[in-house]
């Protein structure tokens, strides 16, 4: 995961909890988290990327609509991150003493 950008991770991210990910799905998500709309000319060709990458699975959902699932590299990677990320805020809820 060390190669993709923070938006891409976040759109990874929000496929993993969606129930039915498409891309209007995942493209509503992501502009309520960026409190701004994002452009299909951005979501797109990052969701072919991470096709690409093999860390997202494209399926036809209809004839107008692409579901997206992750694989099971998808979901290593994921937890990966967790987990690497997990090192470092292990202590943020600790009390301090003085």
């Amino acid at each position: 995961m060390h190669d993709l950008t923070g938006f891409q991770r976040d759109i990874l991210y929000v496929i993993a909890g969606l129930e039915e990910p498409h891309g209007l799905a995942v493209k509503n998500e992501l502009d309520d988290y960026y409190e701004q709309e994002i452009n299909h000319g951005r979501l797109y060709p990052n969701l072919d990327d991470l096709v690409d990458k093999g860390l997202l699975k494209k399926g036809e959902f209809d004839k107008r609509t692409n579901v997206y699932t992750v694989t099971q590299r998808g979901l290593r990677e994921i937890e990966a991150r967790r987990e690497w990320e997990g090192q470092y805020l292990e202590d943020v809820n600790a009390p301090t003493t003085s």
